[in-house]
């Protein structure tokens, strides 16, 4: 029985680590879209720019953190499931 648990916690983490990169992606295309925009004014261009940095590297993090905490989580489940299976 806990093999299957193991097996699905396995399934679990990498679903919401693949779907946490996904969303990033799809996070950062939506938004560089009025980035790109703003881009194309000449007065707007270099402060655009440095918002956008901040903007993708804080979402960076947000969805890092995401990934970082599902795995400390599995790594806990696997604990625990190793620990039932020794009872």
């Amino acid at each position: 029985m806990s093999e299957k648990l193991l097996s699905l916690q396995r399934i679990v983490e990498k679903a919401i680590d693949d779907g946490a990169t996904t969303v990033e992606q799809v996070h950062l295309s939506i938004a560089s879209m009025p980035f790109d925009a703003l881009e194309k004014i000449d007065a707007l261009q270099k402060p655009v720019q440095q918002v956008r940095d901040v903007h993708d590297h804080t979402v960076g993090n947000i969805y890092e953190t995401i990934r970082l905490l599902n795995d400390r989580a599995g790594e806990i489940a696997r604990g625990l499931l190793g620990k039932s299976e020794q009872k």
